[in-house]
């Protein structure tokens, strides 16, 4: 199924603003895993300045500012004015002057050139109608020799493929129907494309983010032994992206 790109927007907007209420309460921990490896793979140094593209509820902004510290600073960015307003509300219930939030499109990022040392996305690409537009504007705001590390779903995994390209199985998996997943060979074949010269991808994760929090704690260690498996590893179903300009 085709959506409008101007629809999506504006379908994501009012979707991810009625979510924001409950996001934390049934997504933080299930999504922790992903956001520990994106921040541990950051490797954030203090003073850093830092853009975090679709920061949500800030679950990845707020460790970032700890990262950084007050000599440092994070701009989280969302298209939902929901989500923009709790992540204030969070910087400033921690006291975090450091820490700002603003409304802004990821294909449209009302922002200066080379403002940026770190740009941070966790699962926030799959949401957005030109991916390769975003990544040009994340291009953009980084400074000469500044990083980018994201994360996404992997096409490779037979239960992602599923899930983003069969329409008939989106509404049973949950998934709206202009969700998207990517590949290795897509992900590093636009990264060249917009002129980022060194990248890698990391395959992690065999566990949904809809599986109950209690059970994952016990299946945590089941999917650790999946990714030590190289052959395995590939078809896991997410990818870590890590790109320097």
């Amino acid at each position: 199924m085709i959506v409008d790109a101007r629809v999506q927007r504006r379908v994501q907007r009012y979707g991810w603003d009625k979510a924001a209420d409950y996001y934390e309460r049934f997504w933080a921990k299930q999504l922790e895993p992903a956001q520990r490896r994106l921040l541990q793979l950051a490797a954030l140094e203090p003073g850093e300045r830092v853009l975090d593209v679709a920061c949500g509820t800030g679950l990845v902004t707020l460790p970032a500012a700890e990262a950084v510290g007050p000599r440092g600073s994070v701009l989280g960015t969302d298209i939902s004015e929901e989500m923009v307003r709790s992540l204030e509300n969070a910087a400033k219930t921690r006291g975090f002057t450091h820490v700002t939030a603003r409304r802004m499109d990821a294909e449209r990022l009302e922002l200066a050139d080379a403002a940026f040392d770190v740009v941070l996305c966790a699962l926030g690409l799959m949401y957005v109608p030109d991916p390769l537009q975003a990544l040009r504007e994340v291009r953009r705001v980084l400074r000469p020799g500044g990083r980018l590390v994201f994360s996404e779903p992997n096409l490779a995994n037979p239960q992602v493929l599923l899930m983003f390209k069969c329409d008939a199985l989106k509404p049973w998996f949950g998934v709206s129907p202009d969700e998207m997943g990517f590949t290795r060979r897509t992900i590093t074949r636009v990264l060249r494309r917009i002129d980022f010269r060194r990248f890698a991808v990391t395959f992690f994760d065999f566990l949904h983010p809809a599986i109950p929090a209690p059970l994952l704690p016990f299946l945590e260690p089941v999917a650790e032994r999946f990714e030590r498996v190289p052959l395995v590893r590939a078809i896991s179903g997410s990818m870590l992206i890590h790109a320097e300009c």
